[in-house]
């Protein structure tokens, strides 16, 4: 079963579940995943075919398959999900240039996009249980290094964070890239190192390295006028960055403590919440929240994977899992 969008899962809340989340890491095996129930479970087996390098970004399919992006060739390995890795699925006939630091399934489960660090930058393919013929690049590539990648939830649109200005690209999406759409009239003041649509589609929001390190901007076919920014800005460079299924809140994690901040969202930023009572412990370089969004994720330093319980602000952390992540945190994810 695939999950095809978070608009429709959230027509279900609290039918749907997530049942499972994943982080890929540094240090061997460089993926690790746990069921997931109100806490971390037992870890799974790693995968008998692991990644080659570096886990860099990682995202599931609905429930039916995983993908990690990492730092050695291929770039990309890719499995079934059945409570668990499956056996690997062969790599792309045409694989990235570069390692993949970072990766998204579309909403619809039928396309995988992939950023890397060398000409074209952006990688796209179809994905039917295995990477089909590499979708022909766009016409217009991204200025640089790719490291954040995002479908929109109707997977008619995909959008691009990279090293070099304008440091934000967007595409028409429909079995292949479109026509680039014209930049933002105002662009993100310096690298992206994540990217996202709110679930409707109605705004994309992007952490970078620089003051204000959140930027936001309506999206209707095209970048609209720059949002305000937050009243109470991130304290260091904007990695990772999420909304709740409702696109009631905004997440943004960041290299400075407190390392995560949360702001109200209603076609803007509202107030930030409160900082949990227990911080995370360094960097956040992932989140992710639940599909119900009862749940936040985050990946990081030590212990690389935590999270609360979230209802409109943060609870008490959960217990880390009993076997830990082996190396840093980067892209978190539930299934």
């Amino acid at each position: 079963m695939i999950l095809a969008t978070k608009a429709a899962v959230a027509s279900v809340a609290g039918i749907v579940q997530s049942i499972a989340v994943a982080i890929a890491h540094t240090t061997s095996p460089y993926v690790t995943a746990y069921p997931w129930s109100a806490g971390f479970g037992t870890k799974y087996a790693n995968p008998a075919t692991l990644p080659t390098g570096n886990g860099l970004s990682l995202d599931f399919n609905g429930l039916s398959d995983i993908a990690i992006g990492h730092g050695s060739a291929p770039g990309v390995s890719a499995y079934p999900w059945s409570a668990g890795f499956g056996t690997k699925y062969a790599d792309p006939a045409s694989p990235l240039a570069g390692s993949g630091y970072a990766l998204d399934f579309s909403t619809s489960g039928n396309d995988i996009a992939l950023g890397h660090d060398n000409s074209p930058y952006i990688t796209a393919y179809p994905w039917s249980a295995g990477f089909g013929t590499k979708y022909s690049d766009p016409a217009t590539l991204p200025a640089g290094l790719v490291l954040a990648v995002k479908f929109s939830t109707a997977a008619d649109n995909v959008v691009a964070g990279h090293q070099t200005s304008p440091y934000i690209t967007a595409y028409p999406w429909s079995a292949g890239f479109g026509t680039k759409y014209s930049d933002p009239a105002t662009l993100p003041p310096g690298t992206l190192n994540g990217v996202t649509f709110s679930t409707n589609d109605n705004a994309i929001v992007a952490g970078h390295n620089t003051s204000p390190y959140i930027s936001a901007y309506p999206w209707s076919a095209g970048f609209g006028t720059k949002y305000a920014d937050p009243a109470t800005l991130p304290t260091g460079t904007g990695r990772a960055v999420a909304f709740t299924t409702a696109d009631d809140a905004i997440a943004v994690g960041h290299n400075t403590s407190p390392y995560l901040d949360v702001y109200a969202w209603s076609a803007g930023f509202g107030t930030r919440y409160a900082d949990p009572a227990t911080l995370p412990s360094g960097d956040c370089f992932g989140v992710d929240f639940s599909i119900n969004d009862d749940t936040i994720a985050l990946g990081g330093s030590s212990p690389r994977i935590s999270a609360y319980p979230w209802s409109a602000g943060f609870g008490t952390r959960y217990a880390n899992p009993a076997t830990l992540p082996t190396g840093t945190g980067r892209q978190v994810s539930f299934a």
